[in-house]
């Protein structure tokens, strides 16, 4: 769900990837993803306690379902609301629709409550580095103590052709880890991890991911 907004007045180049440009390209398609989790986001949270989780950029809802079947009560928040109706269909189909609640909303005027996920997972969701850094900050304080934030991006490493949008929309996992309060956070792993993959017209080839997982500290909690 490689969500992207449009850049502000630091960057006129960069491409308007708003609600609007969303809501184009989720109506031009019956389905624009696989329907399959993110690997990283089952890889990571397949041994947590379900709890509450927020899935941002949820897309077409495959994360969010995944999730929900496995007991946690899920917030889905996208863009696009052709998504998002998308989204609550295959919820309704797979027993989940009570399980999971659909929000329309934008991170960069939109703040998700504080310290009220025990899972908040983002993932391909870029951006460029000012509106990253104030996002990231959004999504962070909506951690619970004790609670994980995961964040999953395209790793610079991997992007030998960053087409239109740029290289600013790129950073390392260890990057967003150093935006993190070290006395609020245990980082459990920042890394580039490959995997194979298709490229857009089926033929094989490998991804890097970017992958930041950190569980906030909770209150008395020894580090």
């Amino acid at each position: 769900m490689a969500h992207q907004h449009a850049a502000h007045d630091h960057d006129a180049m960069a491409p308007i990837l708003d609600r609007a440009f969303w809501e184009e390209r989720y109506a031009s398609a019956e389905a624009l993803w696989s329907g399959n989790p993110n690997p990283q986001l089952v890889a990571e949270a397949s041994g947590l306690a379900p709890g509450r989780a927020l899935d941002v950029a949820c897309g077409e809802g495959a994360d969010a379902l995944w999730l929900a079947g496995r007991g946690w009560r899920v917030t889905g928040l996208d863009l696009s609301q052709v998504a998002l109706t998308r989204a609550a269909a295959h919820a309704t189909e797979a027993g989940l629709a009570e399980r999971v609640t659909w929000l329309q909303g934008d991170l960069l005027e939109w703040a998700p409550e504080a310290g009220a996920f025990d899972l908040v997972s983002a993932q391909f969701f870029h951006l460029p580095s000012a509106e990253r850094l104030v996002v990231h900050a959004r999504l962070a304080a909506a951690v619970a103590p004790g609670g994980t934030l995961l964040i999953v991006t395209h790793d610079p490493s991997g992007m030998h052709d960053t087409g239109e949008i740029g290289s600013d929309y790129f950073a390392t996992a260890e990057q967003v880890a150093q935006t993190l309060d070290p006395a609020a956070w245990s980082v459990v792993a920042a890394e580039a991890r490959s995997r194979p993959g298709v490229d857009p017209d089926g033929q094989p080839m490998t991804f890097v991911d970017a992958v930041l997982v950190a569980r906030r500290v909770a209150a008395g909690e020894g580090r």
